[in-house]
């Protein structure tokens, strides 16, 4: 503050040159960025204040104070934190279009296009234009060219922050109103870009505005700890001793937190203890020192293992990189830790403002890391959204939730060879995303046919929330689909981005639902001109058909389809009629193939004598041979008649559900030359059904390639044979 003093009186005096040719006024931002950046051409800087000084000229703030005092301010807190030239060029003329005669064209003819656009991406939508929506849209604008420079961000957080120090002047409740905007956009847009420094700031001016009692509460604590001895400070001085021992070059800082920490950290524990208001900052030169100083700590002290964090091996999503630990002294007092390099530091404190544009990282330039990640996942998903968000009150809305989301997870996304799906790959999405979330961003509006997903190789509700390092694979219905499905309603309460709130929306606006069709009643053929009927030929046939699967056979129309109620076998209950030809030693004895296992040539078979005479034929490895040779039954020699072709039997598959599951997998049968016999469909359990069907084969050697076609549809993700009883009808 004293130094913005200075710039203050600086600029009531006038802009008198010095001998290097920067205005007095200049003086303290040359200074601190120089010590930034050595080398840096102050000319640009020169001329860019004299163009702000003389176009704001007697334009006065509402504190009282010359206006080019803010621009001024602004290019202070960026220069501070290590922000290079052009970045603080175009700070000093980020009003001139806006506030005076200055125009867009004659900035980016002085000063170049870089610094045109950087003013222009942060001048605002006049209300006159755009009215209420003119906050809405001037955000939006920033956003968009934030994409492709963040630096544009980067001054817009300082110059709130400036503003926000300066809002005592404004009416009560035009602080509220921007605070709130300042709160739930520009706090979390700081975040993201890991602009620590300035979001610190603006949260604690942000909580004296909207909750002066426990602001007012929090300061108090603060200076009632400030009235003693920190205890801290000989847990550092054992620290810095410790790390001296180990020779290990380390700078060992006392870190107070700021107002807003100190009342989440009494929230969460209830009691503050004399080492809770502040931590220890530990810097080092080289990233394997920051795991020497851990190893150290760890072990000439009790460590708090439930506190200890990798942000270095695993860092941020906001470019964060730091170790986090915690440990108790020989006296019992417990110290928080960060360890991090200088660089990290740097990183931690001023985010991309420390890296130029990390969007132009490859290029090098003034300013720029290399090898810090950049583009970051969330500003291209923002970006793809507010695309589709055409009005301003979506985009708005849509805004607030997203910034709201608190962190940043990576899933792992592939999709199997079941229907056609773009590439896998790291898929960034907000922490809490589902599967729902994971398939918009990654096929985009494509994902309207999703029909269920698989994490770390277990099949699973689109609906699950995905954690950091997950695998997912995407299930989508083919493209060739007669009629393809689409988003339900209930997806909307899955969807965590504002990318898939939007696309849903927009399809179930555009596809509203159809009446529900009446169901006919039991054993009616509704629609015998389906030119599948002829699967469910025979006497006797009948498929069962539960829950929401009925709907789909009827609307369907196929013929000869009936719902029937389904008996749990018992023990003793018949078994499926022979359909092969088997040989049997016993004279007399009527066969029977079990439905426990469905056993067809050239099944390796064993048969065992029940009441009336019958036998009932089983294959070899079905469970009922062991637990009936168990019980000292005697196995009856059978065989399968030479040149037995036709056969009986039972599949089951395992299926995520989807409309028209039935009608695919039953032209697939009949593709394959076999009759459904029957077939049952158990109710879905989380998007997950079963269809067990009993067929009649022409021949046996055909199974083979029969399961496999079944497998082949699109969510079929098994095919088995029956492996316990089929229900009895």
């Amino acid at each position: 503050m004293r130094s913005l003093r200075r710039l203050s009186r600086a600029a009531l005096l006038g802009q008198a040159p010095r001998r290097d040719g920067l205005p007095d006024a200049m003086e303290h931002v040359a200074k601190v960025h120089r010590a930034h950046h050595p080398g840096a051409d102050l000319g640009a800087l020169r001329r860019a204040y004299l163009l702000a000084e003389s176009s704001h000229r007697g334009q006065m703030r509402k504190s009282g104070d010359p206006y080019i005092t803010h621009p001024l301010a602004v290019t202070l807190l960026l220069a501070q934190l290590g922000a290079e030239t052009t970045t603080l060029t175009a700070s000093l003329l980020h009003d001139t279009v806006e506030d005076t005669d200055v125009t867009l064209e004659q900035v980016c003819k002085e000063f170049g296009d870089e610094v045109g656009y950087l003013v222009d991406g942060v001048t605002k939508l006049e209300k006159v234009d755009h009215g209420a929506a003119a906050e809405p849209e001037t955000f939006r604008k920033m956003l968009v060219a934030t994409g492709n420079d963040v630096r544009v961000m980067s001054i817009k957080l300082a110059d709130r922050l400036h503003n926000m120090r300066t809002l005592g002047v404004m009416r009560p409740e035009k602080q509220v109103r921007i605070a709130k905007v300042t709160r739930d956009v520009l706090i979390p847009l700081a975040e993201r870009l890991g602009v620590q420094a300035l979001k610190s700031e603006l949260e604690d001016l942000t909580f004296a505005i909207l909750h002066p009692e426990e602001h007012a509460l929090a300061r108090e604590l603060i200076a009632e700890h400030a009235r003693e001895p920190d205890p801290l400070t000989g847990v550092a001085t054992s620290v810095r001793r410790l790390l001296r021992e180990a020779d290990i070059a380390a700078q060992v800082l006392i870190r107070p937190r700021h107002t807003v920490s100190v009342h989440r950290l009494r929230l969460k524990r209830g009691e503050l203890g004399p080492c809770d208001f502040g931590r220890l900052l530990v810097l080092v030169e080289e990233d394997a020192d920051c795991y020497a100083v851990l190893g150290e700590l760890h072990t000439c002290f009790t460590p708090l293992v439930a506190e200890f964090k990798d942000f270095i091996a695993a860092p941020k999503f906001n470019l964060y990189r730091s170790l986090h630990t915690a440990f108790a002294d020989e006296e019992g007092r417990v110290a928080e830790v960060l360890v991090r390099t200088r660089q990290m530091h740097r990183v931690a404190e001023a985010g991309v403002i420390a890296l130029g544009n990390p969007h132009r990282a490859s290029q090098g330039g003034e300013g720029e890391s290399g090898g810090e990640p950049g583009g970051p996942g969330w500003l291209s998903r923002l970006l793809e959204w507010q695309s589709h968000a055409t009005d301003t009150e979506t985009f708005w809305a849509e805004l607030h939730d997203e910034l709201a989301q608190d962190g940043e997870i990576t899933v792992y996304c592939a999709s199997p060879g079941v229907a056609p799906a773009a590439g896998g790959g790291a898929l960034p999405l907000p922490a809490g995303a589902t599967c729902v979330d994971a398939a918009y961003a990654r096929f985009g509006e494509a994902a309207h046919s999703c029909i269920g997903a698989r994490v770390n190789g277990r099949l699973t509700a689109l609906s699950t929330v995905l954690r950091d390092g997950d695998a997912v694979q995407l299930f989508m219905e083919p493209a060739a689909a007669s009629v393809p499905s689409g988003p339900s309603p209930e997806w909307l309460e899955h969807a965590r981005t504002p990318a898939a709130r939007i696309a849903i929306r927009h399809w179930l606006a555009a596809h509203p639902p159809a009446p529900e069709p009446e169901l006919a009643p039991a054993g009616a053929t509704g629609g015998g001109e389906d030119a599948r009927a002829g699967l469910f030929a025979g006497t006797g046939s009948s498929t069962s058909v539960r829950g929401g699967a009925a709907e789909e056979a009827h609307a369907e129309g196929r013929a000869g389809v009936r719902t029937a109620r389904r008996r749990e076998w018992g023990e003793g209950a018949p078994v499926a009629e022979a359909a092969a030809s088997v040989v049997v030693e016993e004279p007399h004895a009527v066969v029977r193939l079990a439905g426990c296992c469905t056993p067809v040539p050239p099944d390796n078979v064993t048969g065992f004598a029940v009441r009336g005479g019958t036998v009932t034929v089983h294959r070899d490895s079905c469970h009922s041979v062991a637990r009936m040779t168990a019980t000292g039954r005697r196995p009856v020699p059978v065989r399968w008649e030479q040149g037995a072709s036709g056969c009986r039997v039972t599949l089951r598959a395992e299926a995520l559900g989807r409309t028209h599951l039935l009608a695919d997998l039953t032209e697939i049968i009949a593709a394959q030359g076999a009759t459904v016999v029957s077939a049952e469909v158990e109710p879905p359990r989380e998007q997950r059904v079963l269809h067990t069907y009993t067929l009649q084969l022409p021949d046996a050697a055909g199974l083979p390639a029969l399961m496999r076609a079944m497998r082949g549809v699109a969510g079929v993700y098994d095919v088995t044979r029956a492996a316990r009883p089929l229900p009895a009808r």
